[in-house]
């Protein structure tokens, strides 16, 4: 849904008549490119429009080369197209149409002053549409400084939460292998994404569910992008019913089959909460969250249920497979 709402617009204000970039879509992840252009191919397959995806981790010289074609969307990474453009490659100054999907993310520390420059290679008359599951201070600030009268639709009532049955189990760092496998045998699972907040957890953690004798994927981000890319097109294509992962893939990667999402480590923030659960419960399925509590993340969780107008439960011996199976 949020996809489409932008480049079905994208799409229609293309003149394949013209050869010049009339599109920028800027997403935060690799993984999210890919899937963006995805379905740019599929909405846009009976239009002669030519889309490319260019991304940090990937050989410059093919961008290079396939911008020396007609070219009318380019799907990118901030510091890739950023970086085309200061070397006089990639040509913006006719692009009218500026996308930023996961805009809390691209105008993080991380993105933000890239930001600031690309915008700069664009049309004078450009069109900014900002999309994102939080609206932080930064945000705010683009929008005051970039985007004048600006129209704001506000879903967030409506999102991610929605559809999403949200529980937490208390218990010991120690006792959290344990439940893992009680969950896994108790739950009629399609497919499970489980959440680490650490790098060296997501590998440990995979291989002792690997010895539990449940298939598991994992992905993180100090792997090489080919090997990601693999992983992830494998888990989506239900080669693998679950999925260990850092917050590499909260950012808009749906995977429909999802019906539970694990938060093994519970996270810091109520906006890396809200991604993360926005795995399950996609395309008005329904879905299951279940958060592992310790001590320590008491205040956290009380603070990001205050945040969000939620509730996570206590979980119940038994749960209801209505509240996550179709």
């Amino acid at each position: 849904g949020k996809t489409a709402s932008f480049l079905i617009p994208s799409i229609e204000k293309v003149d394949t008549t013209k050869d010049h970039v009339q599109a920028l879509i800027l997403v935060p992840t690799r993984e999210l490119a890919l899937q963006t252009s995805a379905v740019i191919k599929k909405l846009a397959k009976h239009l002669p429009i030519n889309t490319i995806v260019t991304t940090g981790g990937t050989v410059l010289k093919d961008d290079i080369i396939r911008l020396k074609r007609a070219v009318h969307i380019i799907v990118a990474t901030p510091g890739r197209i950023l970086d085309l453009c200061e070397r006089r490659i990639a040509d913006l100054s006719k692009c009218r149409m500026f996308v930023m999907d996961e805009a809390d993310k691209l105008l993080s520390r991380e993105f933000q002053i890239n930001l600031n420059k690309l915008i700069n290679f664009t049309h004078k008359d450009r069109q900014i549409l900002c999309f994102s599951a939080t609206f932080p201070n930064a945000i705010r600030s683009f929008i005051e400084r970039w985007m004048a009268d600006a129209h704001q639709i506000n879903l967030m009532d409506e999102l991610t939460l929605r559809g999403v049955t949200q529980y937490y189990a208390f218990l010991k760092q120690k006792q959290k292998i344990s439940c893992l496998r009680t969950l896994f045998k108790k739950l009629n699972i399609n497919q499970c994404i489980i959440f680490c907040n650490k790098v060296k957890r997501v590998e440990l953690l995979a291989q002792s569910i690997t010895k539990m004798g449940f298939s598991c994927f994992y992905i993180h981000s100090k792997m090489k992008q080919e090997h990601r890319n693999r992983v992830f097109h494998d888990f989506r294509n239900g080669q693998c019913r679950n999925l260990v992962t850092s917050d590499l893939c909260t950012r808009g990667i749906d995977v429909q089959s999802v019906n539970v999402v694990i938060n093994f480590d519970f996270p810091s923030g109520s906006e890396t909460y809200l991604h993360r659960i926005g795995r399950s419960g996609r395309f008005g399925h329904l879905g299951l969250a279940i958060n592992f509590i310790t001590m320590e993340d008491r205040t956290n969780m009380y603070k990001i249920e205050q945040e969000l107008g939620t509730e996570i439960k206590l979980i119940e011996n038994n749960i209801d497979e209505r509240l996550y199976c179709a």
